[in-house]
C-alpha cells in the first residue's frame, strides 16, 4: 500500500507530532509513505518528504490555482512512490489555512482518488476569520458552495476525527458511519511512572501548555492567588501566534502587579526540559475551556503525575468510559454573581452571542440568550470560565484583597492530588493498552485497508450549516472564545 500524507508544514507542533507518530507506527508494516508539505522540515524528520510551496499557509504559499496544486501533488507523490498513492491522508484540510487545498482535494475526489480527511480542528469552532476567508476566496460568499468543497461525501472519501464530539457532529452533518473513523491520538512520553521522583519540597503546580486564550490563564492565576503559601505555579510555554501575545502579556503584568506566585515559560529557560518539569511537579494543572483531543488529561499520568483542574466532559467522558480515573477535576468554578453584577453579565452575554454569531453570518434565535444564561449561571453563581479577562481580573483582585472570600468559591480550592497511587497505576496501564503507538498503527492500517477497498462513487456534500449549528450552540459560548 502506498500513502501520501499531506500537511501545510512540518514545524514542531501538534499535527506534526501526529504525523511523526504515524510514520513510527507504520514502520515495518510494508506501507510506503511520502509526506507532501509546504516547507522544508527540520533535519531529523523521519520520513521521505516532498516540498510543494503551494501547500503553505495562505499568506506564504506560492501563487497557484487548485489545478496547479493537484498536478504538483500528483507529480511529487508519483516521483517518490513510483505510482499514484492508493490513499491521500490529509491533515486539517478544512481549517482555512490554505484556500486552494480544499478545491484541489475535491478534484482528486471527483477523479476517484481515495481520501482520508483527518480533521484535528474546525474553522467552525471559534475561528471565524478562517471561515470567512474560505467563504469569500473559495465560494464567492456561498455557504452551499463552500460545504461542497470542504466536505465532499462519497464512499471513497473518509473522515478521521479525534474525539466522540466531533464524530457525532460529522455524523449528524451527513457522513455515512462507514466513512467516519475515530482516530484518537497516541499518547507517548519518554518517561515511565517508575522514573518519577517524589514532588519537590517547594510544591509546584505546573500548567503544561502554550498559553493561548482558550487555555484560560486567568483561572490558573486565580488558583495561585487562593491556594496558599508554599506553593509555586508555573506555565511551560507562551503563545507563538502574534495575535495571542497582547492578552498574554497583559496577564503577565497583572500577575506581577498582584505579586502572584506564578512563573511563566519555564520550558524555555536553559536547562529546563519538558519531561524534567513534569517530574518536578506536585500536580499538573489544566484550566482550558476547549480542547480538540485532550492530551493534557492523559499525558501526565505516564510521567507519574496526576492531573487537576477544569473538566471538559465533552472530551473527558470518553476517557472515563475507557476506565481512566480523573478524580481531581471540577466541571465548574462558581463565583457569586453579585461579584460581577447580574446586569453586567447580561450585557456581556448579549454582546458575546451577537459577536460570536455575526462572525459566522448568523443572528441570535429567540431563546439563545436564555440558553446561554442557563449554562453560565447556577444558584446565583456564574462559572468563572465563561467570563472575559476583565471580569476575571475583577474577581482575582477581590480575592487578593480579601482571601477569606475564597470560601465562597465552588470548589474553594484547586483539587490537590496529595495521594493518588491507584489512579496513577490504573491510568498508566490503560494508556499503554489503548493509546500506544503500536495500537495507533494497527487502527490506521485497518482504516487504510477499508478506504482503499472502497468503491469510488459520485460526490455529494455534507451539510456544513448543520455542522456550524453544533459548534455555535448557545450552551457552548464562553467569552474567552469571542474575539
Amino acid at each position: 500500500m502506498r500513502i501520501a500524507i499531506v500537511h501545510y508544514h512540518l514545524q514542531p507542533g501538534g499535527v506534526t507530532r501526529i504525523i511523526e507518530h504515524t510514520v513510527a507506527a507504520l514502520a515495518g508494516s510494508g506501507i510506503s509513505l511520502v509526506v507532501l508539505t509546504g516547507q522544508e522540515p527540520g533535519p531529523d524528520f523521519p520520513a521521505p518528504f516532498k516540498v510543494i510551496p503551494a501547500l503553505q499557509y495562505e499568506a506564504q504559499r506560492s501563487v497557484s490555482t487548485p489545478g496547479d496544486l493537484v498536478r504538483a501533488m500528483k507529480e511529487a507523490a508519483q516521483e517518490s512512490l513510483g505510482v499514484f498513492p492508493d490513499l491521500w491522508h490529509v491533515h486539517n484540510h478544512s481549517l482555512g489555512k490554505n484556500t486552494i487545498l480544499p478545491p484541489a482535494l475535491h478534484f482528486l475526489a471527483e477523479e476517484g482518488h481515495h481520501l482520508l480527511l483527518h480533521i484535528h480542528d474546525f474553522a467552525e469552532d471559534g475561528r471565524p476569520a478562517n471561515y470567512h476567508m474560505m467563504l469569500e476566496k473559495m465560494a464567492d460568499g456561498s455557504k452551499r458552495a463552500m460545504s461542497k468543497l470542504l466536505y465532499p461525501a462519497a464512499d471513497h472519501v473518509h473522515y478521521g476525527v479525534l474525539n466522540g464530539r466531533d464524530f457525532s457532529f460529522l455524523l449528524d452533518a451527513g457522513v455515512q458511519i462507514d466513512c467516519l473513523h475515530l482516530l484518537a491520538n497516541p499518547v507517548q512520553l519518554h518517561v515511565g511512572y517508575e522514573d518519577a521522583p517524589p514532588p519537590a519540597p517547594e510544591q509546584l503546580f505546573l500548567y503544561p501548555t502554550r498559553a493561548i486564550r482558550r487555555k484560560n490563564l486567568g483561572e490558573f492565576l486565580l488558583w495561585s492567588a487562593v491556594t496558599g503559601e508554599g506553593n509555586r505555579f508555573a506555565t511551560t510555554m507562551g503563545p507563538e501566534n502574534p495575535r495571542e501575545r497582547p492578552r498574554y502579556e497583559q496577564w503577565k503584568r497583572f500577575a506581577a502587579e498582584l505579586s502572584l506566585p506564578v512563573e511563566f515559560e519555564l520550558a524555555s529557560r536553559p536547562g529546563n526540559s519538558f519531561v524534567q518539569l513534569l517530574r518536578q511537579a506536585r500536580g499538573l494543572v489544566t484550566t482550558s475551556v476547549a480542547e480538540g483531543f485532550g492530551l493534557a488529561f492523559l499525558e501526565p499520568w505516564l510521567a507519574g503525575r496526576p492531573v487537576c483542574g477544569r473538566d471538559l466532559p465533552e472530551i473527558t467522558d470518553e476517557f472515563r468510559d475507557q476506565g481512566i480515573l480523573l478524580p481531581h477535576l471540577y466541571r465548574r468554578l462558581d463565583v457569586p454573581v453579585q461579584w460581577i453584577g447580574r446586569g453586567r453579565l447580561l450585557d456581556c452575554a448579549v454582546a458575546g452571542q451577537e459577536k460570536s454569531l455575526s462572525a459566522y453570518g448568523r443572528q441570535p434565535g429567540p431563546n439563545c440568550l436564555d440558553r446561554i444564561l442557563a449554562a453560565w449561571i447556577k444558584d446565583d453563581n456564574v462559572d468563572f470560565g465563561c467570563l472575559d479577562e476583565e471580569m476575571q481580573q475583577l474577581v482575582i483582585r477581590r480575592l487578593v484583597r480579601d482571601p477569606q472570600e475564597a470560601t465562597l468559591l465552588r470548589p474553594d480550592g484547586l483539587p490537590d492530588p496529595v495521594s493518588c497511587d491507584e489512579p496513577l497505576e490504573i491510568n498508566r496501564k490503560i494508556l499503554e493498552q489503548r493509546y500506544s503507538l503500536s495500537g495507533y498503527g494497527a487502527r490506521l492500517r485497518e482504516v487504510y485497508r477499508r478506504i482503499v477497498g472502497s468503491v469510488s462513487t459520485p460526490l455529494d456534500a455534507l451539510d456544513g450549516e448543520q455542522l456550524l449549528n453544533h459548534f455555535l450552540a448557545p450552551e457552548r459560548l464562553t467569552l474567552l472564545r469571542v474575539d
